[in-house]
């Protein structure tokens, strides 16, 4: 009950994080500003945190989601270095960079999709409610 719990509210945080880039409020009316700069870290920081909490919460309810190449499945590290993993995972599919020593498996894939393809939009939304806000 508390796993469907977790997962809900951190589904529900970056899906409203993600919203947040198409409401009509202003930010702010300069084209380059601090306040644009920051509101747009915390929707990245909010989306990667929630990505990292989702795959150490299904590592830890024994599902397989990172394979990181050490030996087995992950079971014998602890529990900040399996958050450290699961966060620097989801910094790295977010950013689009993938360096390629951490692979998804099973479940694992489906979410790091989900993460690269808002990590894709999310600066396109950014710069099309930037580029609005300043026509207005």
């Amino acid at each position: 009950m508390i796993f469907y719990l977790t997962m809900t509210i951190i589904v529900l945080s970056i899906v409203n994080s993600i919203r947040l880039l198409f409401t009509p409020q202003k930010v702010s009316g300069k084209k380059v500003s601090i306040e644009n700069f920051l509101y747009f870290a915390a929707i990245y920081a909010t989306v990667m945190i929630g990505f990292g909490l989702m795959y150490i919460i299904l590592e830890m309810q024994g599902y397989p989601v990172l394979d990181d190449g050490a030996s087995g499945s992950g079971a014998e590290m602890n529990f900040m270095s399996r958050l450290q993993t699961s966060l620097y995972f989801s910094a790295v599919t977010l950013f689009s960079v993938g360096y390629g020593e951490i692979a998804p498996i099973g479940i694992g894939r489906f979410i790091a999709v989900s993460e690269a393809l808002i990590g894709y939009t999310i600066p396109a939304a950014f710069v099309a409610r930037t580029v609005l806000d300043i026509e207005k």
